[in-house]
């Protein structure tokens, strides 16, 4: 399950607007590549949707199926909020609904055999 936390609007280059919600997963416990404790977290995600701002402020606190998957991407830069460090990541995180999370875990990508 996750659950609706908030939501952001953007602007496409032609000036029209779209919502994007924010779905956060369970907690979850990671150690500190730093300190090596541990401390809890949840993933989250943006999910594009085609709902408008108010429709999207009543949907903040709806649980609804699915899980939130760490993908690995080539890396990019990303600006840490609040201190203004700036990281290397290659991953980021994605929804994914039961169906596909199912699909995801069980199928084997193809192998070439020699």
């Amino acid at each position: 399950m996750v659950k609706i936390v908030d939501f952001k609007t953007y602007q496409t280059e032609d000036g029209k607007s779209f919502c994007t919600l924010i779905v956060q997963g369970g907690i979850e416990a990671v150690k500190s590549q730093e300190t090596d404790r541990t401390y809890l977290t949840a993933r989250k995600a943006r999910v594009a949707c085609t709902f408008n701002e108010a429709v999207c402020q009543s949907l903040i606190g709806t649980n609804f199926p699915g899980t939130i998957k760490r993908i690995e991407v080539d890396p990019y830069e990303y600006t840490i909020e609040g201190s203004g460090e700036v990281i290397t990541l290659s991953h980021r995180y994605e929804y994914m609904g039961e169906e596909e999370g199912i699909v995801k875990d069980n199928v084997l990508k193809e192998e070439e055999v020699f």
